[in-house]
Parts: structure tokens; C-alpha cells; sequence
């Protein structure tokens, strides 16, 4: 049963809009932050980012404590906040997890009944498509969107609640610093291929093969990014 409306919040005119300002105001830091417009050690009051967004300070304060739980940011006592940075020992610790966690949803996948098998596979191939023609035209920008859709998807489709939440973290922690090293990989075109395995295991119905097939993917997407990371000397990302 819904809360009674207090005096107040009847007589606040921004009172129904409130929910959709504080969604409005996470969705935008969270794409600053995802695309360094706010980038990360960058330290500001509520007030100022409230300014820069052109929003009210109200619904930013709501949106900054959902987004230090979501590890983007930290509140720091009467300094305002901090964004927060990555270390390569964090983007180690994250592909732990998407290991994990992706193969697992493989192999979910695979197990699905034939007809529900085959709209996901359609669905990631329309994904992995769009990766090969970004890569065929040098869009690393779309190359990256359409991965972070095909890998969004794999999850989402395995239907688990607790396990979409927990990579949908990892991935808005991770964003930033996948963007910003596509440049320096020089294996991207290895993705495509290795994204049509998992796709051909899903729509055979082998959940092992699947499994095997996203484990080994992001094995060898970690194994190539973390040595750049430290060949370049990017400590923070």
C-alpha cells in the first residue's frame, strides 16, 4: 500500500516529479562520469554539479548517493564528492567477476528451450554484426557500443535478477576505462569471432561449449588489456 501523501508534499508542485528528476540526474552524471566529462579525481560541490547539469541541487544530492553506491563516486564530509578513479589491480578484480559471471549466463542460455535459444542467439548475432561492421569501417566508438550490447544481453537474457544487478555495477565501473583503451588493443577483431562461438554453442543447446566459449573470451580480453595497462604506465583510469 502506498504511503499517504504528507501536507507538504501535496503543496510541493514538484512532488510527483521528484522520482523521474532523481532518475534524470543519475543518468546524466553517470554518462559525464562513463564519458570523463566528469573525469575521475575531479572533486566539486553539489552545488557546482548541479549547476553544470542545469539541474537543482535536490535531485543531484539523491543521485550522488546512488551513484557512490554504485562504486562511481565518493561523498567526501563537507568537500563535496570525488569521482572516483580505476587502478589496474581494480579492472583485474572486476574481469574476475564478468569471468564469472558471463560464463555462467552462457551456459543458462544454452540450456533454454529451442525457440527461446534461438531468439537470443538472433539477438547477439544482431550485436556481434554491428561490432564487425563498426570494426570494418575503424568506429572504435561503435565497436564498443555494440560489444557492451552484446555482453549486456548475454546476461539479461539469463533471467537472474541478482546477477544482472551485480554486472550492470561492474560494468558502469569498468565503462570508462574499456573506452578508453580500446585504442591501444590489438586484438578487437579476435571478438568477433569468439562472440559467433558462444553464439553457435547458445543456439546448439551445449551449455559447456558456451560456457567454455564466454570463459575464454573475457580470459583473453583481461590477458590482453591488463599488460597494456601497465605497458603504458596508465595507473588511473
Amino acid at each position: 500500500m502506498a504511503r499517504p501523501r504528507s501536507a507538504a508534499e501535496k503543496n510541493d508542485p514538484e512532488a510527483d516529479r521528484r522520482p523521474s528528476l532523481v532518475d534524470d540526474a543519475y543518468a546524466a552524471m553517470k554518462q559525464a562520469i562513463q564519458d570523463s566529462t566528469f573525469a575521475p579525481g575531479y572533486q566539486a560541490s553539489e552545488q557546482e554539479i548541479a549547476l553544470r547539469l542545469g539541474m537543482s541541487r535536490t535531485p543531484v544530492h539523491e543521485a550522488i548517493i546512488r551513484l557512490q553506491e554504485d562504486g562511481l563516486v565518493r561523498v567526501l564530509s563537507r568537500r563535496g564528492i570525488l569521482i572516483l578513479a580505476l587502478a589496474p589491480e581494480d579492472m583485474r578484480e572486476i574481469y574476475d567477476v564478468i569471468i564469472a559471471l558471463e560464463g555462467r549466463a552462457a551456459e543458462m542460455l544454452a540450456g533454454l528451450p529451442d525457440a527461446e535459444r534461438e531468439a537470443v542467439a538472433a539477438e547477439l548475432a544482431g550485436h556481434t554484426q554491428d561490432m564487425a561492421e563498426a570494426w570494418d569501417a575503424g568506429d572504435l566508438p561503435a565497436w564498443g557500443q555494440a560489444d557492451a550490447r552484446f555482453h549486456r544481453t548475454l546476461v539479461e537474457r539469463a533471467g537472474n535478477g541478482r546477477m544482472n544487478r551485480i554486472i550492470q555495477t561492474i560494468n558502469d565501473q569498468s565503462h570508462r576505462a574499456r573506452m578508453l583503451t580500446l585504442k591501444l588493443r590489438r586484438e578487437l577483431g579476435a571478438s568477433v569471432a569468439e562472440h559467433r562461438d558462444i553464439i553457435e554453442a547458445i543456439r546448439l543447446g551445449d551449455p559447456d561449449q558456451a560456457q567454455a566459449c564466454a570463459y575464454h573470451h573475457r580470459l583473453r580480453a583481461r590477458n590482453e588489456l591488463l599488460p597494456l595497462l601497465e605497458s603504458f604506465g596508465l595507473k588511473h583510469l
